[in-house]
């Protein structure tokens, strides 16, 4: 993100007064309408952070959110997830017509309220949660209309008159909210296949220079995390993308692309096994012989005489 002063919004009480709303009827939770929400003038000239969690489903709003290393587009209908204490930006459409256009909801939840319960140990464990989360969730009809009805008993119980159940309720439908939008996730890896199918390929494409490139001795192999991070999405995306598509991990993706090289180097070239292994990055040569059979069955020489 380009250089702006950051704007920290503390309280779920101070957003509503920010966005020109009631003064919440609960301070640590709220389900705003964003129909009445009005934007403030500055929306665009700041950055944004927030001291709680913000869940949130926008239909038809012409503009963009810059968070993290991507920028969301939220013309159709996607959810969004930020964690406290993250940066984001907004830019939103100038044509003040198009406020009108926009529907859908925000959930707040500050972290006070999730404090000595299960689901405030396990809440960053969500993948959608991290900041560098590839792209946000687009929701079928079917799937909003089942977020939808659960934002409401959470409405529906903050606004009854509040005893004892009522924080452990709302927190099973909030719990409720996650492991649905896990799963939307996990059949979004799937049937946004075009988007998928670009980051594996620029993953091929990242691991065929990687391995190609002669620096190897001194780089060593490639770090998960290094390679999430060339990729601009979070390793547990990666992670959790690979294996839902391919049935592997990153670590076993990476692997087989140096098996795929160390294969190709054993048939082609008359180095020796230890000058092949320095040469993909590895400081040992037994290193290389191990995983080489561990993946093939086969040790690099059992391998090359295969070929003669």
């Amino acid at each position: 993100m380009e250089q702006r002063s950051i704007k920290r919004i503390k309280s779920i009480t101070e957003f509503h007064r920010s966005r020109g709303l009631e003064h919440p009827e609960h301070p640590l939770i709220s389900v705003i309408d964003y129909n009445s929400v009005r934007r403030p003038d500055d929306i665009g000239d700041v950055n944004w952070m927030l001291n709680f969690y913000m869940i949130s489903l926008k239909i038809g709003i012409n503009g963009k959110v810059k968070y993290g290393q991507q920028e969301y587009d939220f013309d159709e209908g996607t959810m969004f997830f930020i964690s406290p204490n993250q940066v984001f930006r907004i830019e939103a459409d100038p044509d003040p017509d198009s406020q009108a256009k926009q529907s859908g909801w925000m959930l707040l939840v500050h972290p006070d309220f999730l404090w000595n319960t299960p689901l405030a140990r396990i809440m960053k464990q969500y993948d959608f949660f991290d900041y560098s989360v590839n792209e946000a969730l687009f929701l079928s009809k079917k799937e909003e209309q089942t977020i939808n009805s659960i934002i409401e008993n959470i409405q529906l119980e903050y606004r009854a008159n509040t005893d004892r159940f009522s924080q452990n309720i709302i927190i099973s439908h909030l719990e409720t909210l996650l492991n649905y939008s896990e799963r939307f996730y996990e059949r979004q890896f799937i049937t946004r296949k075009i988007t998928h199918h670009q980051i594996l390929n620029r993953l091929e494409n990242l691991l065929n220079d990687y391995f190609g490139n002669s620096d190897l001795t001194s780089k060593g192999l490639p770090a998960v995390r290094f390679i999430a991070d060339e990729l601009h999405i979070s390793s547990n995306y990666l992670s959790r993308l690979l294996k839902t598509l391919t049935g592997q991990s990153t670590q076993q993706f990476i692997q087989d692309k140096l098996i795929e090289k160390a294969k190709e180097k054993l048939s082609t070239t008359e180095l020796s096994v230890s000058e092949i292994a320095y040469e993909l990055g590895f400081e040992h040569p037994q290193s290389f012989t191990k995983l080489f059979k561990n993946k093939t069955n086969l040790t690099p020489v059992e391998f090359r005489t295969s070929f003669n």
